[in-house]
């Protein structure tokens, strides 16, 4: 699903979006008016995508959600399409607007059956079963259901979110609804953007339904979008701007055999604007760092004692690529922890976190993947993943840090609350290094002014993007790669003039 900066920032709870319905007809909307306006939205939707079809089969639950698809139908017989619906549920039982959706379909001469697992689907196929209430698992006819249709090969447009998916969190049930192109209504649901909800949804299309923009600006939200529009930025630099205004960014890193880790760090956080940046890491690397990376003050750092001294001089420290968790690098993160200076930890420096080798000191980034975050909190990474974003919460609360949780909609959680989600990227990001160039590049921006929790908004959408830029390309995207596209981005959205 490509990023969308047309879409809203906000992101609802299925309970802020059905508060906010309730909202829309307490001011004047009727349900039912609403109701008819997301049929018409899903059915242009539904006609601009498969034009030549002639033919819908609408799967059709028991809820407001079995409603928009009744309308569906209804819009479909009118526009000469063949069409049927296939009920879950007893249609004579509906009530309220989902049963006035029903009588309006039977007016217009749509034929309803009773859903069996035997009926045959035919043309488009739209999931109308359950809407935003759906939690835990399918009961055993809509799981039938959700299957018949994955299995079918046939077109699927889901009515505001795909059955089977948690629109809180992006968990996917056991059998789920595998949807071409989901139409959402009203507001974003924070669930079709993270987890596994982006291999589900297809194409994401969203109708506001007219709702009173004053009324949904007021309404409560959990999180919010980063987008080009919106991101923190740099300010201009002054034409008498010198090296010691931007940071110095110390990298902690790179044990034998894993110094590639730090190099990348050090090159991210020197092409992302840091006025100084230094390397700390074993002597066997001095070579390579000044070969590839003359500008970085490369330090052979054995010894907590030659660390006291580096900190010392340091505005920021990046600590944990190639660290490694054997005595040298515990010293190292020691070292790092008494220095008092604000700090990014990634990798095993997380590890040794998660181990209780340590302890995060105040004003912290921490950058980690579904699993460090399930070593972190205990936990394992199918539960981190199967609610990302109540995982990202708890460790900003547990370790008073701001957390970047990495993975498909990257999160950026805050100790007060405060929830970012980051829906770029690209499948090609799948690669070694890229965090390690995340963690130099958090670094940076925070060497530069930005607050914890501005500079890891910036830093996971600019390396999100560049990875979107890049991954048409294809397969094969080394973590290097991202370096000179974040700087062409950082310049685009935050001039240095």
């Amino acid at each position: 699903m490509p990023a969308d900066d047309a879409l809203p920032l906000p992101l609802y709870s299925a309970a802020q979006v059905r508060d906010l319905d309730a909202r829309l007809i307490a001011a004047g909307t009727p349900g039912f008016e609403l109701m008819r306006r997301a049929a018409h939205a899903a059915w242009r939707a539904l006609r601009r995508r498969w034009p030549q079809s002639g033919e819908v089969t609408v799967l059709a639950g028991a809820g407001n959600n079995g409603g928009d698809g009744y309308l569906i139908a209804e819009l479909a017989q009118r526009a000469g399409w063949g069409v049927r619906v296939l009920a879950l549920g007893a249609p004579e039982q509906l009530a309220g607007d989902a049963a006035l959706a029903r009588d309006a379909a039977l007016a217009a001469g749509v034929a309803i059956e009773a859903w069996g697992e035997g009926a045959a689907l035919r043309g488009v196929l739209v999931d109308a079963l359950l809407g935003t209430g759906f939690q835990g698992e399918l009961r055993p006819a809509y799981a039938a259901a959700a299957l018949a249709i994955n299995a079918s090969g046939l077109p699927v447009l889901a009515v505001d979110i795909p059955t089977g998916l948690c629109a809180d969190s992006g968990r996917v049930a056991d059998q789920a609804v595998r949807a071409d192109l989901t139409v959402t209504f009203i507001g974003l649901k924070l669930g079709l953007f993270t987890g596994a909800a982006p291999d589900w949804i297809g194409e994401l299309q969203f109708d506001d339904l007219q709702a009173d923009a004053q009324l949904v600006a007021q309404q409560p939200f959990t999180a919010l979008r980063l987008a080009g529009t919106a991101v923190p930025l740099l300010p201009p630099r002054a034409r008498t701007a010198h090296k010691g205004g931007f940071g110095h960014v110390l990298v902690i890193g790179g044990d034998r055999g894993f110094g590639g880790a730090a190099l990348l760090a050090a090159e991210s956080a020197l092409r992302a604007g840091a006025g100084l940046v230094s390397l700390a890491t074993r002597g066997e690397h001095l070579a390579a760092s000044l070969a590839r990376l003359p500008e970085v003050m490369c330090q052979a750092t054995e010894s907590t004692y030659q660390l006291v001294e580096l900190c010392r001089r340091a505005d920021l420290l990046v600590v944990g690529p190639g660290l490694g968790q054997q005595a040298w690098g515990r010293s190292l993160l020691s070292a790092a922890l008494a220095s008092g200076r604000a700090q990014v930890w990634d990798a095993d420096a997380l590890n040794l976190l998660a181990a209780g080798a340590v302890e995060l000191p105040a004003d912290s980034v921490i950058t980690p993947h579904p699993g460090e975050a399930a070593r972190l909190l205990g936990s394992s990474s199918a539960e981190v993943q199967a609610d990302r974003p109540a995982a990202a919460l708890a460790l900003a609360r547990k370790y008073q840090a701001v957390v970047v949780l990495k993975g498909a909609g990257s999160l950026v959680a805050a100790p007060d609350g405060r929830l970012l989600l980051c829906d770029r990227g690209h499948p090609a990001m799948a690669g070694a290094g890229l965090g390690d160039v995340l963690a130099g590049l958090i670094g940076a921006l925070r060497g530069q002014g930005l607050d914890a929790f501005d500079a890891a908004a910036l830093g996971v959408w600019l390396h999100a993007t560049a990875g979107q830029r890049l991954g048409v390309q294809g397969r094969g995207l080394a973590a290097s790669d991202l370096i000179p596209t974040i700087r062409q981005l950082l310049q685009e959205h935050c001039p240095c003039l």
